[in-house]
């Protein structure tokens, strides 16, 4: 369909910029909605060529685009897509279609600013990760914290102002480790490229620093404990929308890096230091359960649900180098790496499915607190059959997309150790524990107020959204195939690249 030479990826990046400044320029809020629909369904249609032309049998970047951008210092404009970037972009584009609905009626303050700040955020997303130029990699992660920063500070709550300083200088300290690092490498490069860096014989002591550098950047970002304090306050604060994009996709630039970054330039520290990565996501996946279960906001419910879920993502990618050690063989790590990206792309659905299902009540009632509800089934019938989907897929119900990730890395810990295998799935328990428990007592039982009571059901533009999120939801749970092709051979040949270091 797209020859070799077109830019898709640039149309991808500046199409939903470009929209961001024509909705800027619209003049009233009633002209911006419906530009920003059509820019991010427009967005969304371009990106799915990514999947269909995506050539499965390779490892080498795709959809490549190269062109000087500072010379004097070597750095590139290059994008390109391999399997482990493109779910991801499939992911940002169809999530904005889906905020920028969420906010049709919603938002009426500065409704051209609102839709514009996603836009433009969408298209600094899929630069990150389509980035192959390590400066053009940082400017755009640094980019994209100022329209967040704004959608939070601007149409956020009570405490948004402590919410976006919090989340701006966590994020942003965080990354100037990162730059650091990154001007290492390109001294020893000579070069600015991702792919250069991945092959530099780096000594074993600058590799922990590296590593150490890229952990702390890339560790607010997911978040991992003990930098993940700043994630429930952005999110209660964050209006739906900032909330679905937090949870669904700016989380998940964190666990990319480490696959980007992390375990091809720094195999050797990796593995020495894996043991640190897997306390840290067996804490996620355990403490922050329990922290969750106490939580009576339900925002602040499902944040800390997001934390615990994204530990599965860590686990998975580290643990494939003690799988490895135990078997000499890549089919179990690759299993754990491939559970580790599916759960990430699972929980981008998922979570951003419940912050819309808050979002939805939030409008109806103006209260997050658990105890000012009860009873919804009776008067939302429509909303509570998706809500309990939702809920059973966080809990890792079989047969929806929240078990497959989930199932994979606990299978495949197995072969490395069977204690951190059964810690990992007290997720199950856990899960379920928090996740119906806040179902029973927000959506069964009678009707516990007046509030409640008066709610209306779901509407045809929430319904939309909503099924289309189940029937993402339940079609990966059933057929997982289509996410697990794509990454295979980018997963094989990240494997092969470590073993070939000093380490395996």
């Amino acid at each position: 369909m797209f020859g070799e030479n077109f830019p898709l990826l640039s149309l991808l990046v500046w199409l939903p910029i470009l929209g961001g400044v024509w909705c800027l320029s619209a003049g009233t809020n009633e002209n911006a909605r419906p530009i920003a629909l059509i820019v991010s369904l427009a967005t969304f249609l371009l990106s799915l060529p990514l999947y269909f032309e995506f050539d499965t049998t390779t490892a080498a970047m795709q959809f490549s685009e190269k062109l000087s951008w500072i010379p004097a210092f070597g750095i590139y404009y290059h994008l390109g897509v391999d399997g482990f970037s493109m779910p991801l972009i499939l992911l940002t584009t169809f999530t904005t279609v889906l905020v920028i609905l969420a906010g049709w009626e919603v938002i009426q303050y500065k409704a051209a600013q609102y839709m514009a700040a996603f836009l433009i955020m969408e298209g600094l997303m899929v630069g990150v990760f389509s980035a192959l130029d390590a400066m053009l990699f940082y400017v755009l992660w640094e980019a994209m914290l100022v329209p967040m920063f704004i959608i939070i500070g601007v149409w956020g709550g009570a405490r948004r102002v402590y919410a976006t300083i919090k989340f701006f200088l966590y994020t942003f300290l965080g990354s100037v480790l990162m730059l650091v690092s990154l001007l290492y490498l390109h001294y020893h490069a000579n070069s600015f490229a991702i792919l250069d860096f991945h092959k530099l014989a780096i000594p074993m002591t600058a590799q922990i620093l590296i590593f150490l550098a890229f952990l702390v950047a890339f560790a607010v970002k997911v978040p991992m404990w003990p930098v993940h304090t700043w994630l429930p306050d952005a999110h209660v604060e964050a209006p739906t929308g900032g909330s679905v994009i937090l949870a669904a996709i700016m989380l998940k630039m964190g666990g990319y890096g480490f696959l980007r970054f992390s375990l091809p330039i720094t195999p050797d520290a990796s593995r020495e230091l894996d043991w640190l990565i897997i306390a840290l996501s067996l804490t996620a996946i355990i403490y922050i359960s329990f922290v969750a279960i106490v939580q009576q906001d339900l925002k602040k419910l499902i944040a800390y649900s997001s934390i615990s879920h994204m530990g599965f993502a860590t686990l998975g990618f580290f643990i494939a180098f003690d799988i490895f050690e135990q078997t000499q063989s890549f089919s179990g790590g690759a299993m754990a790496i491939e559970g580790g990206m599916v759960q990430m792309i699972s929980h981008g659905f998922i979570s951003g499915a419940l912050f819309l299902c808050v979002g939805i009540l939030y409008d109806r009632l103006h209260s997050r607190q658990i105890s000012d509800y009860g009873g919804v089934v009776n008067t939302m019938p429509r909303f509570a059959m998706y809500a309990v989907l939702f809920a059973m897929a966080n809990s890792g119900l079989p047969a929806t997309s929240g078990f497959v990730g989930e199932f994979l890395v606990i299978l495949s810990s197995f072969q490395a150790n069977f204690w951190v295998a059964f810690l990992a799935a007290t997720i199950l328990v856990l899960g379920a524990a928090y996740t119906l428990w806040m179902v029973k007592r927000v959506i069964f039982g009678s009707v516990a107020n007046d509030g409640v009571a008066s709610l209306t059901d779901i509407n045809m533009r929430e319904t939309v959204i909503l099924a289309t999120l189940a029937i993402v939801v339940l079609f990966f749970g059933l057929y997982p195939a289509p996410m697990l092709d794509v990454m295979h051979t980018s997963v094989q040949n990240l494997l092969t690249h470590i073993a070939q270091s000093k380490v395996m």
